[in-house]
């Protein structure tokens, strides 16, 4: 790395930048540290991305009894640190500038120059933004139930999953094979989901629609775990309140890749456009994780994504990749 100062602001010039600090994040740190190039890891405001919103992960393989979603990324973390990522916490980019021969990243009163970016800025959920949805997150409040479905306190419950699209179908299928019941609430009349997805949801029988209803608030707060959701109808206006240990939001997720609009091609949600391998359409910009990945948004594909984009990333460095 070479730091230069130039009219009041720090130049800093590295091999690698990586935007997130996720499971790609790291995943890409790791690699690219061990291959001796020194990345730089910027984490964002929220360090280890959405993974540290979940109590435990049980499908991570190598963890056969479950892993803390905290402790997951913090272990990710030591071991880039291990073979020299450096770490920056809580520091995000305010405006990046693509182009050669370096890519500039402007954070604070620092412009840092980079030969590689790689993007792996995660997506956030889309929340319902009602009273007791913060409160209760991760004491009833969850945005995957491929995650934490199979957690104790939802075995054997009756279970509500907010959304009326493919997601929502295919979670609240999920979560049959825990809950007692699953509402499906949705704020029409049908779903909006494919039509394969919408008859495999509705002719379980553990699926229960709640046509024209919304969310008007999570109850529970004052116990400290998800005691019911109070459901407004949106033909009524009438309001009332379904028992559940569980609310499950799926609702779609938002990509966090504003700050590379119109610079780097996306598709119309907001998700980076990558190929072949991880490449954008930028020379020396690659992109891992969710937010390049709408269909899977898995930790182990966005870690098997940060791999690519970090072999990517240092073939370039080589001169290997265009």
């Amino acid at each position: 790395m070479d730091a230069v100062r130039r009219e009041g602001y720090e130049i800093m010039m590295r091999n690698a930048v990586i935007l997130g600090s996720g499971c790609a994040g790291w995943t890409a740190a790791l690699y690219l540290a061990r291959a001796n190039l020194k990345p730089l890891v910027l984490t964002g405001a929220q360090t280890g991305g959405l993974l540290t919103t979940t109590s435990i992960v049980e499908n991570f393989p190598g963890f056969p009894q479950g892993v803390d979603g905290t402790a997951l990324m913090s272990q990710m973390m030591e071991q880039a640190q291990k073979f020299g990522a450096e770490v920056e916490f809580g520091v995000t980019a305010d405006e990046v500038i693509l182009g050669r021969p370096a890519h500039k990243i402007l954070s604070g009163k620092r412009t840092i120059e980079t030969k590689t970016l790689i993007v792996a800025t995660g997506a956030g959920h889309r929340h319902l933004d009602v009273p007791g949805e913060k409160e209760l997150e991760t004491k009833g409040v969850t945005y995957c139930a491929t995650c934490d479905g199979a957690l104790p306190m939802f075995r054997n419950q009756p279970l509500v999953v907010v959304g009326g699209g493919d997601s929502a179908c295919e979670e609240a299928t999920f979560l049959t094979r825990f809950a007692s019941t699953v509402y499906l609430v949705h704020r029409r009349d049908q779903l909006r989901a494919s039509k394969i997805m919408a008859e495999r949801a509705l002719g379980n029988p553990k699926i229960k629609p709640v046509w024209n209803s919304v969310v008007e608030s999570v109850e529970g707060v004052s116990q400290g775990k998800v005691t019911g959701v109070k459901l407004k109808d949106t033909t009524t206006g009438k309001s009332s309140v379904l028992a559940c240990a569980g609310v499950f939001v799926a609702i779609g997720h938002v990509p966090n890749t504003q700050i590379f609009q119109k610079k780097i091609k996306m598709d119309e949600a907001g998700y980076l456009q990558l190929g072949p391998g991880s490449r954008t359409n930028i020379e020396g910009v690659f992109g891992a994780g969710d937010c390049a990945d709408k269909v899977y948004r898995q930790a182990i594909t966005a870690a098997g994504m940060g791999c690519m984009a970090a072999i990517d990333a240092e073939r370039y460095l080589a001169g290997g990749l265009s």
